[in-house]
């Protein structure tokens, strides 16, 4: 069931956490320390949602809370360590670039607010996993297993990136082997696919509302600042990557083309 009132606190829980992100931004202005705070974000949005609305955590809702949780302590770990080799996200960077002198006031409404928004909405089929039916029912396990399966499948595939980047060898090289001889952003699918298991998990216990984060983060996956805004430059970084595009499905993993 959707309550408003627990809803509403929950927004505000969350938009008060981005609140502290931004003020903390401001020493550099380097907005990419957001990132590794998302998934915190979206599980703090259910977390606030069940606490207001009385949900004890046991049962069905234990395992939801767990799974998310480590979801997102396993994707901020990954973050910030990416953040700390890597430096500043180019995206942000272009943004600020933009917008120049004005950066450090718009940046809290263009990144850190539209954030905490984003993760409110995104957080819809978890929050209504976390505040639905103690037990679990069949439909529920399949989509907990499914959530599961998502989240390795994510941490696989982010651990090998990784793993090649950090071969000095590699500057500048395309990787084309493991998940991503299969797709160009087998993280995003695992990531889809986890809260795919996540929303059917809310579905089971009749929260058809769920959806609408579901779809969210699908759309923001491939529209927005997953495939489409990540391959925006990289072609002119990497020149071989024109044909890993042409070979290498963009999202969902399927055999690599010849040619």
């Amino acid at each position: 069931m959707f309550f408003i009132q627990p809803a509403l606190i929950a927004l505000f829980g969350v938009s008060l956490l981005m609140v502290c992100v931004w003020a903390a931004h401001l020493r550099d202005e380097d907005a990419s320390i957001i990132d590794p705070f998302w998934g915190v974000a979206i599980v703090l949005v259910a977390a606030i949602h069940a606490l207001a609305a009385g949900a004890p955590m046991r049962g069905g809702r234990l395992l939801v809370a767990l799974v998310a949780s480590a979801w997102a302590l396993r994707l901020a770990m990954h973050l910030r360590a990416r953040h700390r080799i890597e430096g500043p996200d180019r995206r942000y960077q272009a943004m600020r670039e933009a917008r120049g002198a004005a950066w450090w006031w718009q940046s809290f409404f263009v990144v850190f607010l539209l954030q905490a928004v984003l993760a409110w909405i995104v957080a819809l089929p978890l929050l209504a996993s976390m505040s639905g039916s103690v037990s679990v029912s069949p439909l529920g396990a399949l989509g907990l297993f499914i959530a599961v399966a998502g989240f390795g499948y994510e941490a696989v595939a982010d651990g090998q990136l990784a793993r090649f980047k950090s071969d000095p060898s590699n500057q500048g090289k395309v990787m084309r082997s493991g998940l991503w001889g299969t797709s160009r952003h087998p993280n995003y699918f695992g990531e889809a696919v986890f809260w795919a298991g996540i929303t059917l998990v809310s579905v089971s216990s009749g929260a058809w509302w769920g959806l609408f984060g579901f779809g969210l983060i699908v759309f923001m996956l491939l529209k927005v600042s997953g495939v489409t805004l990540t391959e925006q430059t990289i072609s002119e970084r990497r020149p071989d990557y024109a044909e890993y595009v042409r070979n290498t499905s963009a999202f969902i993993p399927w055999a690599r083309r010849q040619g």
